[in-house]
């Protein structure tokens, strides 16, 4: 009897082992009833997805509320960055920041694809600017020769690039990232000799059917049976690499993770450690400075046989403890661009969740027959503003870039006219509304569309520059040796690493 309802037992799990898998294998629609991946009745497919995998180089950085803005005093009396609640997405970001040997990578790559003597600008254009290293009373030609290239500096930041520059690295990183992607899933094949017009480029491979780098395995349409190209939704293709916006950069920097217990924050940080000390209470390492920054006037490195700073300009990436996100150099070491373009009453204007400025929406260009024009020199897929195609039924409508607030609209124009906000016939807001005529007619102002947001501490810098919440700029096209950058992610779907 023991026997028979053992064997009950095992022919009813078998049973409901077999209906699962035969449930899984002939999956449907839950708003139609039809099956997916069924080519007798149109063939929608469904790909099989386990979530965003974390690029090379990221670590994930799970969002949430925090208090944005400076929580210390402002000495430089500049009231640009009041605290705020804010909500950061999650997403994901270097570990640590982008290294000469890493740059040297990229330039190494243009190098080898833009050969032709008119396409040899691009490298040019890449290449940092050495020369950020000089002063007029110091001797630094040594680090103007050797920091970029030379080994001992391999593992140091890289310095001397623009906002631009930076950007620019980004794409270059998602479309050989992505590449490497689908060379691995045998999609296709990896070319040994890219040229400029035939290199892998991610948004050409999505947006032209056409788009061959021929493969032994390739996708199929289900209904049809023909080769594809992998597409968005197959979830293999990873999104782009770029810079961390403002507020991301700050939270991230906080790694509020490691002092929060039920949505309690114990211990306020005005670094991205506890405490308000810039040195460790480690007893292994008591004392020991846990950045990289200028201790006081004159004194960049400590004293012979004592080192504390062990460092004269910038020190190597990880040479010091990460935050609680496993995040180096978020204290010190070299400030960072971000994506943001600088305004003073940002705090004012953008959103709370996600909160940016320096949208401007763009769309693909289109030829007279409907179809995307082919990519430029460059290997890019041109676009053009997006109030080319405006769009009448969306309520949120912005026919320009959003840098100013609400510019593009009817009320974009605004100066200031005595006390009041005015409407003014043109299109510059900018000038309106920063003075630049210059002394003694006017005020000159820094600010402009150009200005980007610069977070972050640097070895040139004093400890105060160093807390998350406090915020510079510089134009996007300048560079010092002080400034360098990292490379941010979208976390796409579920928002926990669970």
């Amino acid at each position: 009897m023991k026997t028979k309802r053992i064997f009950q037992l095992v022919f009813a799990f078998s049973a409901v082992v077999i209906l699962l898998a035969s449930c899984k294998s002939k999956e449907v629609s839950n708003t139609t009833g039809w099956a997916y991946n069924n080519p007798k009745n149109g063939g929608f497919e469904k790909a099989s997805f386990r979530g965003q995998i974390t690029g090379p180089g990221l670590v994930f950085i799970e969002g949430g509320r925090f208090t944005m803005g400076r929580v210390e005093e402002d000495v430089m009396k500049d009231w640009d960055n009041y605290p705020r609640t804010v909500t950061v997405s999650s997403f994901y970001m270097d570990e640590g920041e982008i290294t000469n040997f890493d740059y040297l990578e990229y330039l190494y790559w243009l190098d080898r694809v833009y050969v032709p003597v008119d396409l040899q600008s691009v490298y040019y254009a890449a290449l940092p600017d050495t020369a950020c290293w000089r002063h007029k009373l110091a001797y630094n030609e040594p680090y103007v020769e050797n920091y970029l290239r030379y080994p001992a500096y391999r593992d140091y930041p890289v310095v001397g690039v623009s906002w631009v520059q930076a950007t620019k690295y980004c794409a270059w990183r998602t479309d050989r990232v992505n590449e490497q992607i689908l060379i691995d899933e045998g999609l296709i094949n990896m070319t040994n000799e890219p040229t400029a017009e035939g290199h892998f480029n991610t948004e050409a491979y999505l947006l032209y059917p056409d788009y061959e780098q021929n493969s032994d395995r390739r996708l199929q349409y289900i209904l049809t049976g023909e080769e594809r190209n992998a597409k968005l939704e197959d979830g293999i293709l990873l999104p782009k690499y770029r810079l961390p916006t403002e507020a991301e950069w700050e939270f991230a920097a906080l790694g509020l993770i490691g002092n929060t217990l039920n949505e309690r924050i114990l211990d306020r940080r005005t670094y991205p450690w506890n405490g308000q000390v810039t040195r460790t209470d480690d007893k292994k390492y008591m004392g020991d400075y846990v950045m990289n920054v200028r201790r006081g006037r004159g004194d960049y490195m400590g004293v012979a046989s004592a080192l504390n700073d062990d460092a004269n300009y910038t020190s190597s990436t990880y040479a010091y403890w990460p935050n609680d996100y496993g995040l180096y150099s978020m204290g010190g070491n070299v400030a960072e661009w971000v994506m943001d373009v600088y305004r003073p009453v940002n705090h004012d204007d953008v959103a709370e969740l996600d909160p940016f400025r320096g949208n401007v929406y763009e769309t693909y260009k289109l030829l007279d027959d409907g179809t995307i024009e082919d990519r430029d020199e460059e290997g890019n897929v041109p676009k053009v503003p997006v109030s080319d195609f405006k769009n009448d039924r969306r309520r949120n409508y912005r026919s320009a870039n959003n840098i100013n607030y609400l510019d593009g609209d009817w009320a974009s124009n605004l100066d200031l006219d005595g006390e009041s906000w005015t409407r003014k016939n043109n299109n510059n807001s900018t000038v309106n509304m920063y003075d630049k005529q210059d002394y003694p007619k006017g005020n000159y102002s820094l600010v402009s569309d150009n200005s980007r947001v610069v977070k972050g501490g640097s070895w040139a810098d004093i400890h105060y520059f160093a807390s998350p919440g406090n915020r510079r700029f510089l134009d996007q096209n300048e560079a010092t040796c002080y400034i360098g950058f990292r490379c941010a992610m979208t976390r796409l779907g579920s928002q926990s690493a669970r």
